[in-house]
Order: C-alpha cells, then sequence, then structure tokens
C-alpha cells in the first residue's frame, strides 16, 4: 500500500507533469501578454476541473486518510462502483491499483498550477521586479526570519479578506510585503503547496505568534 500510494506516484507525477507541460507550452499563444494570461488561466482552470471530478478521493488523501486505502492501494481491489470514469481497467493489474494514477495526478497538478501562476505572475508584472529593487535599496526595514513564515502571513491575510475588504489578489498583497521589507519571497505558490503538506502544524508561524503575544501579554500583567 506504502509503495503504490507513496513511492510510485512520486515517480509517475513527474512524468505526467512534464508531459502536461510540453503540450502546455507547445500550445501557448505568442502573441500579447493578455492572451498568454488568459490561456494559462483558461488552462488552472481545467486542471481545477479535474480535482472538482475526484473532489471525495482528493479530500480523503490530503487530510492522509487510511480507512480506504486497501482499496485504492492493493492490487486485485478494483470496484468499479469506487470509480466508474477511471481507465484503470486498462493498465497493467500486475503494476498499478485504482488510484495510484490519481494521486500522481494530483500531484502533477498541484505542481502544474503552482508553474503555470508563476508564469502570469511573471507576464502580468511586466518589469515591476526591476522597480522592487529600487525601492528595496530605500528602506531599512527587512525580513529577517524564514521566508515560509511570511508566505504563511500573507496566505492568512489573503485567507481573512482584511485587505480591500477581500478583493485583492494573493500576487498583489506578495508583491507589496516583498517591497516593504525587503524580501524575495520567490515561487510562493510552491512554498504555500509545500504549508498545505505539513504533517503536523500547518500553521507553525501563526501559533508562534499567538504564543509570543500572549506570552508578552501575561509579562506585561505581572509587571508591578
Amino acid at each position: 500500500m506504502h509503495f503504490f500510494k507513496c513511492t510510485k506516484p512520486k515517480i509517475y507525477s513527474k512524468l505526467i507533469y512534464y508531459v502536461k507541460l510540453f503540450n502546455i507550452e507547445s500550445k501557448r499563444p505568442r502573441g500579447s501578454n493578455k492572451s498568454q494570461v488568459k490561456y494559462l488561466n483558461n488552462y488552472i482552470e481545467k486542471l481545477q476541473t479535474y480535482f472538482n471530478d475526484n473532489l471525495d478521493f482528493y479530500h480523503y488523501y490530503r487530510r492522509e486518510a487510511t480507512v480506504f486505502d486497501e482499496q485504492y492501494f492493493l492490487r486485485g481491489k478494483a470496484d468499479i462502483r469506487l470509480f466508474p470514469d477511471s481507465f484503470h481497467f486498462f493498465v497493467d493489474e500486475e503494476f498499478a491499483t485504482s488510484h495510484d494514477s490519481t494521486v500522481a495526478s494530483i500531484l502533477a497538478y498541484d505542481l502544474l498550477i503552482v508553474h503555470l501562476k508563476r508564469e502570469i505572475d511573471k507576464l502580468e508584472n511586466n518589469g515591476n521586479y526591476a522597480s522592487l529593487r529600487l525601492l528595496q535599496s530605500k528602506t531599512k526595514i527587512t525580513w529577517t526570519a524564514h521566508k515560509i513564515y511570511l508566505i504563511e502571513l500573507i496566505y492568512a491575510l489573503h485567507s481573512t479578506d482584511v485587505i480591500n475588504n477581500g478583493t485583492v489578489d494573493i500576487k498583489d498583497i506578495a508583491y507589496f510585503v516583498e517591497k516593504t521589507f525587503k524580501v524575495d519571497l520567490g515561487d510562493y505558490y510552491r512554498a504555500f503547496l509545500e504549508i498545505r503538506m505539513r504533517k503536523n502544524g500547518r500553521t507553525k508561524f501563526l501559533d508562534i505568534l499567538k504564543k509570543q503575544l500572549t506570552k508578552r501579554m501575561d509579562d506585561t500583567d505581572n509587571v508591578k
């Protein structure tokens, strides 16, 4: 079960990722930035549709459930009622289970969405990163902790709709934070994916903030 749930999908997902990426780039329009952004956003929607079509299993896998693992990740356990749209019955039953390819697709599509969003950022910013470096040189305030902490904070702010009543895009918040704290966050979409995959303490930095602020309040209360 571990092989078909963890090992094989990690390898197979790379094949899916690069084949899909080749197809995407082969058909990518060579026109304006606007047309490219539209094309890439449309492809992201197609990838999201796959998640929606497999939503029950997607949540099962993401929350690291195990109750159905014998059905999903053992050979010879195929049940057509569980996956009527699957191509499982057309692959080598000696080297496949009903859902190992689904896990591989989930991993690959996650990476593709990260890549495509990064490409969209490049097209939409169109040189803004050069001005970012200039603006960074004018401030002495810098971020000195792990970048992953700052990314966690950015996504928390975006998720709670506390900036512009929730109408601001995540990339705009990231750009503002980079400019303010003089830091290059790099591929924050991929970093968020890593945060989501944490087995324990998914909100590590937010937990630290709460703990330290509570301690400061308690220390202040105890001052005589």
